[in-house]
């Protein structure tokens, strides 16, 4: 018991157990299974219970009682009577001593028999080194197996092998592993499934002492290990290419699977990625490069742990990715890299809960970078995670997928959310300012093959929150180039603001529905996202307008991207299939001649009118809107509608408006004000009202999961939130302020309003299952 009292020592956790669901999967071999758990001493008992918890699922359900046992049995007693027994850790012996198989090979009952074999081969052995190289030099002949790829298949069991006298790398290998792990020396299975220059697949075995080390089945080389004729092949090997890689069988929980090319449908093998340990070169460091080192620590044990290591560079390339060393290791093995030298570099760790993002500065030869993983209580994490984030931001840019770094799902206390918003804002803002200067100056933007041109003035001064932006839309439709430029140049000249940025875009098409087919929507997006940045716009007094095949799109695109504007204005336009509904927390005006008879363009403006009106009758906290019908006018109304523009200017814009009515046009969105939703329907609907801590879900048709965001102007995010559906609760829960939702809502629009600290995402109840 001697290695279970030193693992209590050293802090190691309780004696595995099986769970019952293991259990259940042995199907109808449970019985077999439970009396092997039974049997035997308490070691082999612990033994037992992490090789049931660990072997393939068909072992699980096929092995018996009595193969198992002996098994267990003799793999201790290798151990017990070796003479570097004790120098074996539990977690090597129970990976590389204690499994009776390397791969899919038959599962042939070898322990005792090999052991009886070759043990007295190594009598005189005193390391499991010495012991692996005596047993290569020597048990291929003793069994009569040489190496031919003429061997029945790749993946024999020993006695396949030795019944066919020949065998390929893998069966080779699997044999002397098997004869390693009979006298108590740690033997793994390695190989890579096609070297780096496309000649094929190669298998060769690990031994353990203290540390891994290789040598080729059947191909000794003396004594020494770490000797073969295909390093050269090992040190081209790839992490980048997985098929070029190199992966050492593992029994322990990973989840990449060993690469078996005769069984290319087989997973069932785990394996660890040890492609590093060949390609790592020992060479001088080059003139200009920093070789670097990863020391991470869990500071609750003040013992090195494997953790993932990633260190991203400028814009967010992938410099490095590996796995920190554990104490299996040598105390001076550490995970290294070669870097340029004289550059600053975020550094992210993770293990389990644990993770840590810093910046380090690369400089010298070689560096040495110590990384403590210490868990944190809920003050000191939120405000280490935003420092995290201004030197994540500072170096690699916004470009980073921040929803990707542990520092994303970190709870945040108010205040460090409304400082990680504004490192997140000025980030974007720098990234818009330097990508898109070129479309700013060329007044076009472009978007797949699609381009809209754009012109603008900027009159007035702007206030304190920045200048207001008036998108006005010309007419014209379908009909040639010129015509539809010549209304181009009349909108540029057929309103003026007092204050703010008038610009008026040419249609990227020119078809009669030009303003609201669907690329409009992100055309306008993208218009808007760039001028907050150049002009300073404040997105909370951005105007939409347009006149006749403009009018077109304000009818559309007033109520499907509402959330964006501060008010809309239609003249002389007609809605074909728009609906209102969405304009609940919109200004709208509409400016209509009385005798603009073509398309019935007048009476849907007498329509609409009634809609608004019935709108109001029925909610009225929302549908703000002026309908003006000039009754001697067509459809040139002598600019009388101008009178829109003082109106819409006394308006601004409500991202959260404590009730929402969002209504799908046919030309979805997969956000509105502060719902979001995964699988947008056309012409579904929603309907959303917020009271207090309290979110009820009014109506919902076609929308079966609703995501909601918010922040700490709407409601107390440190205190219970509650959703219903028709009045009943269907969930609860304190939202937690994270980068990666205010990083997300932030991306989704570019605008720094618009960005929401907390989230939660619910399935809705249909109506026959809420009743």
């Amino acid at each position: 018991m001697w290695n279970w009292l030193l693992a209590q020592r050293r802090g190691a956790s309780a004696d595995p157990q099986v769970s019952e669901d293991r259990l259940s999967q042995a199907g109808k071999n449970r019985s077999q299974i439970e009396r092997a758990l039974a049997s035997g001493s308490a070691q082999q008992r612990r033994a037992m219970h992490w090789l049931v918890q660990q072997m393939p699922l068909e072992d699980l359900k096929s092995l018996d009682c009595e193969y198992l046992t002996e098994n267990a049995r003799l793999a201790l007693e290798s151990r017990d009577q070796s003479p570097w027994g004790k120098t074996i850790p539990d977690d090597i012996f129970l990976d590389a001593v204690l499994p009776y198989a390397s791969i899919n090979e038959r599962r042939d009952r070898w322990r005792s028999d090999f052991r009886s074999r070759f043990l007295p081969l190594v009598a005189e052995s005193k390391t499991p080194s010495e012991a692996a190289a005596l047993l290569n030099q020597q048990i291929f002949q003793l069994v009569g197996v040489k190496y031919s790829t003429q061997r029945p298949k790749a993946d024999q069991s020993p006695y396949e092998s030795m019944e066919a006298g020949l065998a390929s790398c893998t069966g080779l290998s699997v044999l002397l592993i098997d004869a390693c792990r009979s006298v108590g020396v740690p033997a793994r299975f390695v190989g890579t499934p096609l070297w780096s220059d496309g000649s094929g697949n190669h298998s060769w075995v690990e031994i353990w002492d203290d540390g891994w080390h290789f040598t080729g089945a059947a191909e000794a080389t003396g004594n020494d290990l770490d000797r073969a004729w295909f390093t050269g092949r090992t040190a081209k090997a790839s992490r980048d290419d997985p098929q070029n890689g190199i992966y050492a069988v593992t029994w322990r929980s990973s989840p990449i699977s060993y690469p078996m090319v005769w069984a290319p449908d087989n997973s069932s093998i785990r394996a660890s990625d040890v492609t590093d340990r060949y390609t790592s070169s020992t060479d001088p460091v080059p003139e200009g490069k920093t070789a670097v080192r990863f020391r991470v620590t869990d500071a609750a044990s003040n013992q090195r742990c494997a953790a993932s290591i990633r260190v991203l560079g400028a814009a967010s390339k992938l410099l490095f990715e590996g796995e920190s060393r554990d104490e299996r290791f040598d105390a001076n093995d550490h995970v290294s890299a070669l870097f340029d030298s004289d550059q600053k570099v975020i550094v992210v760790v993770e293990k389990d809960s644990l993770s840590s993002v810093v910046s380090i500065e690369i400089q010298g030869a070689e560096q040495l970078v110590e990384i403590d993983l210490a868990s944190q209580d809920h003050k000191s994490r939120s405000k280490s995670t935003v420092q995290s984030l201004a030197a994540v931001l500072a170096i690699c840019g916004v470009e980073t997928d921040l929803e990707k770094l542990p520092i994303a799902k970190v709870a945040l206390s108010k205040d460090d959310a409304d400082v990680a918003a504004g490192l997140i804002w000025q980030a974007h803002a720098a990234a818009i300012t330097s990508r898109r200067a070129e479309e700013m100056e060329n007044r076009v933007l472009t978007i797949g093959e699609l381009k809209m041109p754009f012109w603008y003035e900027t009159v007035g001064t702007p206030s304190a929150t920045g200048r207001s932006l008036w998108i006005s839309l010309h007419g014209g439709g379908g009909a040639p180039a010129e015509v539809n430029d010549g209304q181009w140049e009349n909108q540029k000249k057929l309103y003026r603001p007092e204050e703010g940025v008038y610009l008026a875009p040419r249609a990227p098409t020119n078809s009669w529905n030009m303003w609201h087919q669907g690329h409009i929507d992100h055309f306008f997006d993208r218009l808007i996202e760039n001028l907050i940045v150049f002009e300073q716009v404040d997105p909370n007094r951005i105007y939409v307008m347009g006149y006749s095949a403009g009018g077109d799109g304000v009818y559309q695109i007033g109520p499907r991207m509402a959330d964006r504007w501060a008010a809309a204005a239609m003249m002389a336009g007609h809605p074909n299939d728009a609906r209102p509904d969405s304009l609940r927390n919109t200004a709208f005006t509409l400016h209509m001649g009385g005798k603009d008879e073509p398309y019935n363009r007048n009476g849907q403006a007498v329509i609409w009118q009634k809609k608004l009106a019935d709108l109001v009758a029925s909610d009225p906290q929302g549908y703000p809107h002026w309908v003006e019908i000039y009754p001697d006018k067509g459809h040139w109304m002598d600019r009388e509608d101008a009178a829109a523009i003082p109106w819409m200017a006394g308006h601004t814009r409500n991202l959260r408006p404590k009730k929402v009515v969002w209504q799908q046009d046919d030309v979805t969105h997969d956000r509105f004000y502060w719902l979001q939703v995964t699988e947008a329907k056309p012409r579904s609907r929603v309907v959303v009202e917020m009271v207090g801590q309290k979110v009820n879900i009014l109506e919902a048709e076609g929308v079966t999961k609703l995501t909601m965001r918010f922040d700490d102007s709407m409601l107390n995010l440190d205190e219970s939130v509650s959703i219903e559906k028709d009045g009943r609760p269907i969930y609860e829960c304190i939202l937690e302020r994270n980068i990666a939702t205010i990083s997300r809502t932030m991306r989704e629009r570019g605008d720094p309003i618009g960005m929401f600290s907390a989230e939660v995402s619910v399935e809705i109840p249909q109506k026959k299952d809420s009743e």
